[in-house]
């Protein structure tokens, strides 16, 4: 059976049918799932994560009508994963998923303090503004590792690289995000 295009799904929630959800989760659902599961690990959280991103979805769409389908589900999977991830494991620690936040550290200065949400539009306009400077594999490599979470041999199978040349390539694309971000004037 063909899979709807994205437009159609949405013209089925706005629609208010259920079967938009039903063909959310055909044409998605795999990519929803590896998202999840990169930050929760667990096959029962990825499933409720999953559900709750539905229900998110079907909440939101309509008044929203994304242009991007997929962007717009994964990022909701990736929120929802994320706070549960955290309620989760207030006291643990994920190692892969602590991992790539952890590498980040050095990037972005301390949140202790209240900050409001322009200075956090501002620092992701910053980011996404270092990520124009990268060439196409080095911006996929980024944001496999740092938005879906994606383990370094998974990202070097994916590219056809030596794990060796993906965690050098990370770590010099650090490196240069700092010093982007300094210039920009932001306080490591």
């Amino acid at each position: 059976m063909a899979k709807l295009d994205d437009s159609r799904i949405i013209e089925l929630f706005f629609a208010r049918s259920e079967q938009a959800v039903k063909e959310l989760s055909a044409k998605y659902g795999a990519v929803c799932s590896k998202v999840a599961g990169n930050i929760l690990r667990h096959p029962c959280d990825v499933e409720e994560c999953l559900n709750d991103a539905y229900l998110g979805v079907w909440n939101t769409i309509p008044p929203q009508k994304p242009e991007r389908l997929l962007a717009y589900v994964c990022r909701i999977v990736r929120n929802i994963s994320i706070a549960k991830y955290h309620a989760l494991t207030a006291a643990k620690r994920n190692s892969q998923y602590d991992t790539a936040l952890a590498e980040l550290e050095d990037c972005f200065a301390s949140v202790d303090t209240v900050e409001s949400e322009v200075a956090a539009k501002e620092l992701t306009n910053a980011v996404n503004g270092f990520l124009a400077t990268l060439d196409q594999e080095s911006r996929v490599m980024f944001v496999r590792r740092y938005w879906y979470a994606d383990s370094v041999t998974a990202i070097a199978a994916r590219l056809k690289r030596s794990e060796n040349s993906v965690s050098v390539r990370l770590f010099r694309m650090r490196e240069k995000l700092k010093n982007y971000l300094k210039k920009e004037g932001y306080e490591l």
